[in-house]
């Protein structure tokens, strides 16, 4: 930005008595690098189009309502700020992804304080980079998959920062594709149709802090390397088809401090290699861990695995993967010298979760004396579970961190 276009930007007042009572008309109006003011007061207006740098912002959060009738605001230039509106009102289209506000090949923009309502897409994002997206709130009313979209998505989008969002009741909370080196932050991303988060293709990012609770089928993660998944909650995401995470083709990632609470599955795993899980805490889960396949030097490191009716389900007698200095609520061995660490070493692979995977009805006898005597023959001598997966120092104490 030049000192020229800084030292002659103006504040462009838009209301009922003002000289611009349009929000599309004070823009065509405005010169690059203006202000231009939204007064309190419903404008009901759609296809609004930023093309140059401005600032937008709302004053006691104006209503935008478009009316059902098609995309909202549509940012189409570089270094443009949008803050404090309320937008309600998009419209539904079976063709078109319509959004409250698209980011369309733009660059160095910020969208906050944001209310978004009764929309299709929240906030899309397409081919832009170097963007703030942060303090938002969208709640949508979605019900069937096929008539819902997204809360922040990004397409081909580089370099954005998601933070501190409130994202509610659409299908899938945060969804990213094709989209490297972002940081999504400190969200809070419950009750969405499908996933809390979903991203494919999408390398070199950070998801550190969110909470993801009851949705629909969890989080899903595909397709992916270089990722960091850092002290983020998966909670409640139950269902026939659910886990807190799902994993699959993700390589050489992070996952660290991360809490899983009362999921069908916590991490379901599958074609995913070279991965750190480290001060993790599963908590009464179904299942903690289920690796379905083709999972290889993988480290599961200081873990917490309290009272999870299974702890690890594999599909397999084959085990690359490394356990070590875990915490088993399930393991009854014993600490003679008293140094922290199991003197026996830990199988938390039991026949019993084995059988439940190839055979679902028999999850009937969980808890049964039937279960305890399969679980103590397979330990003794191990036929259908992996012979070499053991915890070999396993903690006798809960992990802090």
């Amino acid at each position: 930005m030049s000192i020229n276009a800084l030292t002659s930007a103006q504040v462009v007042e838009v209301c009922k008595n003002c000289d611009f009572k349009s929000i599309k008309t004070a823009i065509i109006q405005a010169k690059p690098f203006d202000t231009i003011l939204i007064k309190k007061d419903t404008y009901k207006e759609h296809d609004i189009e930023i093309n140059k740098p401005l600032t937008i912002v709302g004053q006691d959060y104006p209503i935008i309502d478009g009316e059902l009738k098609g995309e909202i605001l549509t940012v189409v230039s570089d270094s443009v700020t949008v803050d404090g509106l309320y937008i309600i009102n998009v419209g539904t289209s079976y063709t078109e992804d319509h959004a409250a506000v698209r980011i369309k090949r733009s660059t160095h923009f910020t969208i906050k304080n944001l209310i978004l309502e009764k929309l299709f897409f929240g906030i899309y994002l397409e081919k832009s980079n170097f963007g703030k997206i942060f303090n938002n709130k969208i709640i949508g009313e979605a019900i069937q998959e096929y008539n819902s979209g997204n809360g922040i998505q990004l397409w081909y989008s580089n370099n954005i920062d998601i933070v501190n969002n409130v994202i509610e009741h659409v299908r899938d909370g945060i969804y990213l594709e094709f989209s490297n080196h972002c940081l999504i932050k400190n969200n809070v991303s419950t009750e969405n149709l499908r996933y809390g988060l979903h991203f494919m293709f999408s390398n070199d990012n950070i998801y550190q802090g969110n909470t993801f609770k009851n949705n629909g089928a969890g989080v899903a993660v595909m397709f992916s390397k270089n990722i960091k998944m850092l002290h983020n909650t998966f909670m409640t995401n139950w269902g026939t088809a659910s886990y807190g995470m799902l994993l699959k083709e993700i390589n050489d990632a992070e996952i660290i401090g991360n809490t899983f609470h009362e999921n069908t599955i916590g991490i379901n795993i599958e074609g995913s290699n070279r991965i750190v899980y480290k001060n993790n805490d599963f908590s009464h889960n179904g299942w903690a861990i289920k690796v379905r396949g083709a999972c290889y030097t993988n480290q599961f490191l200081e873990n917490n695995f309290l009272y999870n009716a299974f702890d690890i389900a594999y599909n397999s007698k084959v085990n690359d993967n490394v356990f070590d200095h875990n915490y088993w609520s399930g393991y009854t061995g014993y600490d003679l010298d008293r140094d922290g660490i199991g003197d026996v070493p830990y199988r938390p692979v039991k026949l019993f979760s084995y059988l439940v995977n190839r055979t679902p009805e028999t999850i009937i006898l969980l808890r049964s004396l039937f279960m305890d005597l399969i679980d103590f023959s397979e330990k003794v001598s191990p036929v259908f579970t992996p012979d070499n997966l053991l915890d070999f120092h396993p903690s006798t104490t809960q992990i802090q961190w």
